[in-house]
C-alpha cells in the first residue's frame, strides 16, 4: 500500500492534512502564557493582601508599608514588581505577539537579582511567615513563566508555523495530484468492475447515473475530498499509534488529524477473499442491519453517481446504554485500485432526513472501509476501518473513546460470524446440487 501512496509523502506527516485555513491570531499556548501571567500577578497581590490583613487593621499596615516604605520591612515593591512583570510580558506577548525571548528575560532577570537582594539585606523573615512565602512564590513563578515561554509557546508556534508553510505549498503543488480526475464535468471516473456482478445492489435505475444538479455534484466533491483524506490518513500508517488489540489479532490505532481530532483506525485479518468482504460491508451498505448488531438502521437516501451515494445510518447504543443511539447522514464514494477496495465518507446533509427529536444527530469526519488483496495469497484479505466521529451530545471524551474501540471489536465479531455463515450456507447450497 506505502509504495501505491508514496506520492503523497512528501510533507513532514503529521501536518499532511493541514489544508491552509485561516489561522488564529492568537495562538492556544500564547493564550494560556497570558493568562498564566494574569494569575502571577493576582496571585501575589492576594498573597500580599492577606499579609496586611495579619496583624492591624489593612488600613495600618498599608500606610505603614506603602506610605513609609522601607526596603527591608515592606512587602509592597514585591506586589510592584509582579505589577512590572505583567505589565512588560502582556505588553511584549499579547500586544505586540513577540516571539523573541527578550521580553521575559528581562523580567526574570529583573525579578531574580531584586528577590536575592532583598532576602539578603532586609529583615522580612523576623516578622511572618510571608517573609519567606512572598519571595519564595515570586521566584518561582518568574522562572516558570520563562520556562512556559521558552520550551512551549516558541516551540509550538514554530512548529505550526512550519506546518502551515508546508501545507500551503503542498496544497498549491499538489491540488492538480489529489483531483486528477475532475477534469470537466461530464467525465467520470468508470465504476468498480465488481458493481457489474451484484446485479442485487443495483436497480435498474442505479445504472448510469451520473451527477447533474449543483446538490449531486456538491456530494460528488464530498466523496472525493473524503476520499483523498481516507487515502493520506492510510499513507501516514507509521504514525498511527497502537492502542488496544483483541483475542483474534485485530488491533485499534488512533490518529490525530487537523480540524476533525481523533480517527479510530481499525486493522484486521480476514481469512477470506477481499472479493466477499467488499460485497459484504461496502456494496450492500443497508444488508448491514441483519447481521452488524452496532447498527440498527442503515438506508440509501439517494444514488448520487456510480460511485457516490447518500445514506442514512442509526448506530445502535453502546458503552452498556451509557451512549444512547444516534442518527448520522453520510456522502459514501467508493472506488476500487489495483488490489485495494475503499468506501470513504463523512457528514452530510440531505433534504430526506433533517435532524429529527428522536437521535441526536452525531457528525462523521471522514473515514470509511478498505480491503486489500493479499499479493501472496487470495484467500486472506486486510480489513481496515478508519472511523472519526463526534457523537454530539454532553459526553466525556474517554468514555467515547473506551467504547468506540470496544464497538471495533465487537463489529469486526459479527462481520467474521456473517462471513462464515455465508460459506457455511454457501457450501450446503453446493452439496445440495450434487445431490439432486
Amino acid at each position: 500500500m506505502n509504495s501505491s501512496y508514496s506520492t503523497s509523502l512528501s510533507l513532514p506527516s503529521p501536518y499532511r492534512l493541514v489544508p491552509p485555513a485561516e489561522r488564529k491570531a492568537i495562538s492556544d499556548v500564547r493564550r494560556t502564557f497570558c493568562l498564566f501571567v494574569t494569575f502571577d500577578l493576582l496571585f501575589i497581590s492576594l498573597l500580599w493582601i492577606i499579609e496586611l490583613n495579619i496583624s492591624n487593621t489593612i488600613g495600618d499596615n498599608l500606610e505603614k508599608e506603602v506610605v513609609h516604605y522601607n526596603f527591608r520591612s515592606s512587602f509592597f515593591d514585591i506586589f510592584l514588581l509582579a505589577a512590572f512583570r505583567f505589565l512588560c510580558l502582556q505588553v511584549g506577548y499579547a500586544v505586540f505577539r513577540l516571539k523573541h525571548w527578550l521580553f521575559v528575560a528581562v523580567t526574570t532577570l529583573v525579578t531574580t537579582v531584586f528577590l536575592v537582594l532583598k532576602v539578603i539585606l532586609s529583615n522580612l523573615l523576623s516578622q511572618n511567615a510571608f517573609g519567606y512565602v512572598l519571595p519564595i512564590t515570586s521566584f518561582v513563578v518568574a522562572w516558570l513563566e520563562t520556562w512556559f515561554l521558552d520550551f512551549k509557546v516558541l516551540t509550538q508556534e514554530t512548529k505550526d508555523e512550519r506546518a502551515y508553510l508546508a501545507a500551503v505549498n503542498a496544497a498549491c503543488e499538489r491540488a492538480p495530484m489529489m483531483y486528477p480526475r475532475a477534469v470537466s464535468d461530464g467525465q467520470f471516473y468508470s465504476p468498480p468492475e465488481s458493481f457489474v456482478d451484484s446485479e442485487e445492489d443495483l436497480d435498474e435505475e442505479g445504472l448510469g447515473h451520473s451527477a447533474v444538479t449543483a446538490q449531486e455534484k456538491e456530494y460528488v466533491r464530498q466523496g472525493r475530498e473524503a476520499m483523498s483524506l481516507l487515502e493520506q490518513i492510510l499513507a501516514q500508517e507509521d504514525n498511527w499509534k497502537f492502542e488496544k488489540n483483541n483475542d483474534m489479532g485485530d488491533s485499534v490505532y488512533t490518529l490525530e488529524i487537523p480540524f476533525h481530532g481523533k480517527t479510530f483506525i481499525l486493522k484486521a485479518l480476514m481469512q477470506c477473499p477481499a472479493e466477499l468482504v467488499y460485497q459484504e460491508v461496502i456494496l450492500q451498505p443497508e444488508k448491514m442491519v441483519q447481521w452488524n448488531r452496532t447498527v440498527s438502521v442503515c438506508q440509501i437516501l439517494q444514488r448520487v453517481d456510480d460511485n457516490t451515494l447518500v445514506s442514512y445510518d442509526v448506530s445502535a447504543g453502546a458503552a452498556g446504554g451509557v451512549v444512547s443511539a444516534r442518527d448520522f447522514v453520510n456522502v459514501r464514494r467508493v472506488e476500487r485500485k489495483r488490489d485495494c477496495y475503499l468506501s470513504a465518507g463523512m457528514a452530510t446533509d440531505h433534504d430526506a432526513k433533517p435532524p429529527c427529536n428522536r437521535y441526536v444527530r452525531g457528525e462523521n469526519g471522514p473515514g470509511g472501509f478498505v480491503v486489500l488483496k493479499s499479493s501472496c495469497n487470495p484467500s486472506v484479505s486486510t480489513f481496515i476501518w478508519v472511523l472519526n466521529t463526534d457523537l454530539k451530545g454532553h459526553l466525556p471524551r474517554l468514555l467515547i473513546h473506551q467504547s468506540l474501540a470496544a464497538t471495533m471489536f465487537e463489529f469486526m465479531s459479527h462481520l467474521r460470524k456473517h462471513i462464515a455463515d455465508l460459506r457455511s450456507h454457501h457450501s450446503q447450497h453446493h452439496h445440495h446440487h450434487h445431490h439432486t
